[in-house]
C-alpha cells in the first residue's frame, strides 16, 4: 500500500504543484509531498520486520526526517499519529485503521499553530470522521477503502467553499489533492492493481548517469565551473509556439552555451531539461519561450560536494591521526537561503551554516537537524526565512540533540534583521525577544514572475507578468520587473522609514538596479539605500524597509 501511495503521489507531482494558488514559478506542495512521501516509502522498504505496527513506525519516522515543507510535515503528523495508534499491533481490523486515521488527524492538527480549513487538514479530517461511520457496519478492508478514497474526494471538492481564495483562483486544495492521490493509491494495492510506472524515471536515469561522468570524486569544490544544477519543465503552449517554434536540436544548442551535463528531452506535451549553469534564471527564461514552466529545481552542487568531501574525509581517516576536537561554542546561528549573494551576506553577519534552499527546494527535517548538528553549539537559533520551511525546523529542533530556538522568519528580510540584533553572549531568552522584536519593523517585499493567469485580491494577473508581493499579498503588476518593483516601492515605502535594502536577483541589470535606487530616493529622499547581489533565481528583487 505505502509504495503504491508513494508512485500514485509521484505520478501527480507535477499536477498537484498546479494547483497552488499563488501564480508564482515555485508552487511546490506536490514536490514537498512527493519527496516527503517518497522519503518514507524508501525506509519502509527496508523494514524487515512483518508487523503492521513496525512497519508503520518505520514509516512514520522516515516521513518525519524527509519532510519538506508545511505540506509534507502535515503528511508526516498524519502517519506519526496512525502509527501511535496501532503500536504493537500484528494486524489490524478496518475500526482500527479508521480509529488510527483519526489519530492522525488529531495528531496533524495539534502540530499547526493555527489550522485553516479548506486545506489538507480538512480532507484527512472529514475523511477520518466517515471512515470511522463506515467501519462499524463493514469488515472488509477493501470496502473501507474504497469509501475513504470517495469521501477524500467529496471533502477535497468541498474545499473552495472554506477557503475563498481557492474559489477566487478555481482551484481545489493542492494538499488535499495530493493525499487523495496516496489514498488512491493505497487502494490500488487492495483491488490488486499495479500502478503505471510514470515517465519521469527515464529523465532522472539520464541525469544521474551525467552526473557521475562530471563529478568524480578527485575534483576539488573550486574546480566546479557551473555552480548550480538546475532542472525545469515546461508544458507546451500553442500561442507560444506559434512565436518562437520549438526545435528540440536548435534549443539544446542555445542552452549548450550556458552550462554543461545538458539533457533536453521532449515530447508533444513536455519539455525537460537538466543542466549545470552558474545563472539559472536564464535556463528558465529560456524555457518560457515554449510554454508555461510547471517545475523547478535548483540545486546547488558547490555546497553539496563540499558536503561530499567532507563525509569521505572522515569515512577515510586512518589511525594514527589523532582527531582533531572542535570547541563547541556556546550559541550558533543557522539559516536558510537561496542565491550565492544572499548566503555570502548572511555568513558576513556571523552565520555559522547557511542551508541552500528556500523556495522550489524547501530543505527536510534531516537537512535542518544535520546543519544544526554541524553547528556544534550547545544551542541553536534557527532562520527558516519562509512559512513554509517553519514546520520542519519546527521537527527538527525537536530531535535535535542540543537545544534549539526556532525564530520564526518568514521572509530573507526578517532573517537579516534578526541575525543582526543576535548578541552570543545574551541569554536564549533575551535573543529571542530582540530577534522577534527585529522581525517586527522590518517590512518585507518581492518581486518574481507569473506562471498562469488568475486573480488574486482584486488584482488581475497575467501570465508572465512580474508581480509585486508585499509581504504575503500580491499588490501590484508590471510587464517589467522594474516597473513592479517601482510599485513595491509604493506600497512598502513611507517618509517615516529609515533604510531599504535591495537584494537584486538574476538577469537584472546594474542600470536597472541604478533606476530602482533613484526612484526610492524619488519616494524618500532621507532614506539610506544598500544595495546587494543577492543572486537568486526567480526573485529579480528582495526588498527590506525598516
Amino acid at each position: 500500500m505505502i509504495q503504491n501511495g508513494a508512485a500514485n503521489l509521484y505520478q501527480n507531482a507535477d499536477f498537484v504543484d498546479s494547483l497552488n494558488v499563488f501564480p508564482v514559478p515555485d508552487g511546490d506542495t506536490g514536490t514537498n509531498m512527493n519527496l516527503t512521501m517518497t522519503s518514507g516509502s524508501k525506509e519502509a522498504t527496508k523494514a524487515t520486520a512483518d508487523s503492521v505496527s513496525d512497519v508503520a513506525s518505520v514509516f512514520a519516522r522516515g516521513l518525519l526526517m524527509g519532510a519538506r515543507g508545511n505540506s509534507g510535515v502535515i503528511l508526516s503528523q498524519l502517519f506519526r499519529g496512525f502509527s501511535k495508534s496501532i503500536e504493537g499491533k500484528q494486524t489490524i481490523d478496518t475500526k482500527e485503521f479508521a480509529d488510527a486515521l483519526q489519530k492522525g488527524v488529531d495528531t496533524a492538527y495539534k502540530a499547526v499553530m493555527k489550522p485553516v480549513e479548506g486545506t489538507i487538514l480538512t480532507v484527512a479530517r472529514e475523511t477520518a470522521v466517515a471512515a470511522i461511520a463506515q467501519s462499524e457496519t463493514t469488515t472488509d478492508l477493501l470496502e473501507l477503502m474504497r469509501g475513504i478514497v470517495e469521501s477524500s474526494k467529496v471533502s477535497l471538492e468541498g474545499t473552495p467553499d472554506l477557503l475563498p481564495v481557492l474559489k477566487e483562483v478555481g482551484v481545489v486544495d493542492s494538499g488535499g489533492q495530493g493525499l487523495v492521490c496516496i489514498y488512491e493509491g493505497f487502494l490500488a494495492t487492495l483491488e490488486g492493481k499495479e500502478l503505471e510506472k510514470p515517465h519521469a524515471p527515464v529523465m532522472e536515469a539520464l541525469v544521474e548517469a551525467e552526473h557521475h561522468k562530471s563529478a568524480q570524486s578527485f575534483m576539488s569544490t573550486e574546480e566546479i565551473h557551473y555552480g548550480y544544477c538546475t532542472e525545469i519543465m515546461v508544458r507546451f503552449q500553442e500561442d507560444k509556439l506559434a512565436d518562437a517554434p520549438f526545435s528540440e536540436e536548435d534549443f539544446r544548442n542555445e542552452l549548450s552555451e550556458f552550462g554543461d551535463s545538458l539533457l533536453v528531452v521532449a515530447d508533444e506535451e513536455l519539455l525537460k531539461v537538466h543542466v549545470h549553469v552558474e545563472t539559472p534564471g536564464d535556463v528558465i527564461n529560456k524555457g518560457q519561450k515554449f510554454g508555461e514552466l510547471v517545475a523547478v529545481k535548483i540545486e546547488n552542487m558547490r555546497q553539496q560536494h563540499s558536503t561530499i568531501l567532507d563525509e569521505e574525509g572522515v569515512n577515510h581517516v586512518t589511525a594514527p591521526t589523532a582527531p582533531k576536537t572542535k570547541t563547541k561554542a556556546k550559541s550558533a546561528l543557522v539559516t536558510v537561503a537561496m542565491g550565492e549573494g544572499i548566503s555570502e551576506l548572511f555568513k558576513s553577519l556571523g552565520v555559522s551554516i547557511v542551508i541552500e534552499g528556500g523556495q522550489t527546494m524547501n530543505p527536510s527535517t534531516e537537512d535542518i537537524v544535520k546543519a544544526i548538528e554541524d553547528a556544534h553549539a550547545d544551542h541553536v537559533y534557527v532562520y527558516p526565512n519562509n512559512s513554509n520551511i517553519i514546520m520542519a525546523a519546527e521537527q527538527a529542533a525537536s530531535v535535535a540533540t542540543c537545544g534549539v530556538t526556532v525564530v520564526k522568519s518568514k521572509t530573507v528580510p526578517q532573517g537579516l534583521a534578526a541575525t543582526i540584533v543576535y548578541n552570543p553572549e545574551a541569554t536564549v531568552e533575551e535573543n529571542e525577544r530582540h530577534m522577534m522584536d527585529a522581525i517586527g519593523a522590518v517590512k518585507s517585499g518581492q518581486i518574481t514572475y507569473a506562471v498562469r493567469d488568475t486573480s488574486i485580491d482584486g488584482v488581475e494577473i497575467k501570465k508572465d507578468d512580474h508581480m509585486a508581493i508585499a509581504e504575503k499579498q500580491i499588490v501590484a503588476t508590471d510587464h517589467s520587473s522594474l516597473g513592479a518593483a517601482k510599485k513595491l516601492v509604493d506600497t512598502l515605502v513611507t517618509e517615516d522609514d529609515e533604510i531599504v535594502t535591495i537584494l537584486f536577483g538574476e538577469g537584472v541589470t546594474q542600470d536597472e538596479v541604478d533606476e530602482l535606487v533613484a526612484y526610492i530616493e524619488s519616494v524618500n529622499p532621507e532614506a539610506e539605500v544598500e544595495v546587494h547581489d543577492g543572486k537568486q533565481p526567480l526573485y529579480s528583487y528582495i526588498l527590506s524597509v525598516e
